[in-house]
């Protein structure tokens, strides 16, 4: 399985936001051990190395965009992505770039913790647990 993690839920991790973080931590780490490929928007590398050196500094974040990229596919923002986004209406351009950052990459599925923002959503989208019953059930059946 395909997942683009959205911001929310990588920063819920690194943040330790809490009762958060433990789905986005269980989640994290099945991309880790090979269970579901993950996908970042490359905006959600640069949007979280700025909240992450506000909060932890700068050493800190570049340490985990550092571990970031080495874990998850980035999905490119180009031309092409824009040009989808803005012909997605989400209400929300971020989140339409988001998710037409993961169309092109070829992600399947999102998982996010703001499920309302995506109602345009071509793709499958998941909070964290809504995801995690699904592997299980993937998990069982397969």
């Amino acid at each position: 399985m395909k997942v683009l993690f959205d911001t929310n839920v990588i920063l819920d991790v690194l943040l330790d936001r809490e009762p958060f973080s433990t789905e986005a931590s269980i989640l994290l780490s099945k991309v880790e051990k090979s269970e579901i490929i993950g996908f970042a928007c490359a905006t959600t590398i640069t949007t979280i190395h700025y909240l992450t050196t506000k909060v932890l500094g700068p050493e800190a974040a570049s340490n985990h965009i550092q571990s970031l990229v080495a874990l998850l596919v980035i999905a490119p923002v180009n031309r092409v992505v824009l040009e989808s986004a803005f012909a997605a209406r989400f209400n929300d351009f971020e989140d339409a770039v988001l998710h037409e950052a993961a169309v092109h990459a070829g992600a399947q599925n999102i998982v996010t913790r703001n499920l309302a923002d995506f109602k345009k959503a071509t793709l499958p989208v998941y909070d964290p647990g809504e995801l995690l019953n699904a592997l299980k059930i993937l998990q069982k059946n397969g």
